[in-house]
């Protein structure tokens, strides 16, 4: 996958002092990045080759606690190492960050040097191979919503998360006026990315107050899923740098709509979109009726990957532009899985059930694995739904809660099958550990509501 440095140009910028720091990063199971700052002579001369990381990086909840339940690692076996093998292929500039570059690892294991089987480039690279050994490439692209707030990290965090005011006071669903006020910002992170060898399309206001649009030009699944996780750090600095706060969190406030993260997708063949054929209704090919089916037929199945967090669920609701329903619809953005470039050679699918909270490689697995299973049964496509998908009373519904993801999550054969039973049981632990955090704890809705009346 393409970065935007080689190894030889690294090491000139070394040599010269123009780059004196290489952020060596892995991806965590929450889609975060994590990892070192090597004085960047060391890692031209030594770590280049491989650094170490705790075990534990893979087994962690949002706070970064060591929660038991996982069978890849734990208190009892010591919490031991594992391999971080930069890939050389991503190395690039980190222009928001002064004399900075940065470089993803592999996650690999301390004794054998195989690959980690849950980490999410892991998970996700798996799912690339099975498409292209049926001959296939899958191209996606992920639109990335987010929140801008007035205050930074620190102050709003000290307000106990209460002084939640966003940055704009109206709507700005692609507002010129209103989206210019915030260019301080938004146009430091297009620019920023672009010369990070991110290719960014444009940003647009989104359907909130505060809320932005962050889209990048579609890629090789791979490409896709680092320049996501790339682009959400770069946001969250470039926010702090400027003294305001950018959140993912995929429902901030239950007044306000929430925030989402679609996935396009499309498979290649030969170097063209296989989802195309001339001629055919709405351009759309067998292959493609096919693997669009298996998308919509095992959405339960991996919603939780989608939609990872208590709070992820809350998004889900009528009239927000977030789907409540696992159907597919031409152009309708009223749908679980809309038609995208209908009678066109860029006919894709676009999945709207993703929030901004999701981690892009798991996600983007799922899809994938979902559609070469369409493909591989044959399945076939229900016709497209019409008009309002809110009011279908006939269509299936997207789980409503983690638990009920969870569940079906635990239980889905097709992913065990495609992304391995250890895979399946770890992540599952991940979704029960975030809903036992939830359940132990008292809400201040609860303590309003009940304190006197109750």
């Amino acid at each position: 996958m393409p970065g935007n440095l080689t190894f030889e140009a690294l090491s000139e910028h070394v040599a010269v002092g123009t780059i004196d720091t290489v952020l060596v990063c892995m991806v965590d199971m929450q889609g975060r990045l994590m990892g070192k700052r090597f004085h960047a002579q060391e890692f031209v001369d030594r770590a280049w080759a491989e650094t170490h990381c705790c075990n534990y990086l893979l087994a962690t909840d949002l706070e970064m606690g060591t929660p038991d339940g996982y069978a890849a690692t734990s208190w009892r076996a010591g919490y031991g190492d594992y391999v971080m093998k930069p890939d050389l292929g991503t190395l690039r500039l980190t222009p928001w960050l002064e004399g900075t570059a940065m470089v993803l690892c592999d996650v690999l294991d301390h004794h054998t040097h195989a690959p980690v089987p849950h980490s999410p480039r892991a998970i996700l690279k798996r799912q690339v191979e099975r498409a292209e050994a049926m001959g296939l490439t899958p191209m996606m692209a992920t639109e990335i919503e987010f929140f801008l707030f007035e205050k930074g990290y620190r102050e709003i965090a000290q307000s106990g998360f209460r002084d939640l005011t966003p940055i704009s006071a109206y709507n700005e669903d692609y507002h010129i006026l209103q989206t210019t006020k915030e260019e301080g910002i938004m146009r430091s992170l297009r620019n920023h990315l672009y010369a990070a060898g991110v290719p960014v399309e444009n940003t647009k206001g989104e359907a909130e107050t505060g809320q932005e649009e962050l889209n990048i030009r579609y890629a090789d699944a791979l490409s896709c899923a680092d320049h996501h996780t790339i682009a959400k750090h770069a946001t969250k600095e470039i926010a702090w740098a400027n003294g305001h706060a950018a959140s993912f969190l995929a429902k901030w406030h239950h007044a306000k709509v929430g925030s989402a993260s679609h996935v396009h997708l499309s498979l290649w063949k030969d170097g063209a979109n296989a989802f195309y054929e001339e001629g055919a209704d709405l351009a759309m090919s067998a292959l493609m009726q096919q693997a669009v089916a298996g998308m919509i037929a095992y959405a339960p199945d991996y919603t939780v990957l989608l939609a990872p967090y208590v709070n992820s669920y809350k998004r889900f609701q009528k009239g927000s532009f977030a789907p409540t329903k696992t159907v597919w619809s031409v152009d309708n953005r009223t749908a679980g899985f809309r038609l995208v470039g209908d009678g066109t050679k860029g006919v894709r699918i676009e999945c709207r059930i993703g929030g901004s909270d999701m981690n892009p490689y798991l996600a983007q697995a799922a899809l994938i694995a979902a559609g070469l299973k369409g493909i591989e049964e044959g399945l076939e496509l229900a016709p497209p739904t019409q008009g309002d998908v809110y009011e279908d009373e006939g269509a299936r519904e997207i789980p409503v809660t983690l638990r009920a993801a969870t569940e079906t999550f635990r239980g889905s054969a097709m992913l065990r099958a495609a992304m391995g039973e250890d895979v399946v049981d770890h992540y599952t632990r991940c979704a029960e550990i975030e809903q036992e955090e939830f359940d132990a704890v008292v809400t201040d809705w609860e303590v309003a509501r009940g304190f006197e009346r109750a």
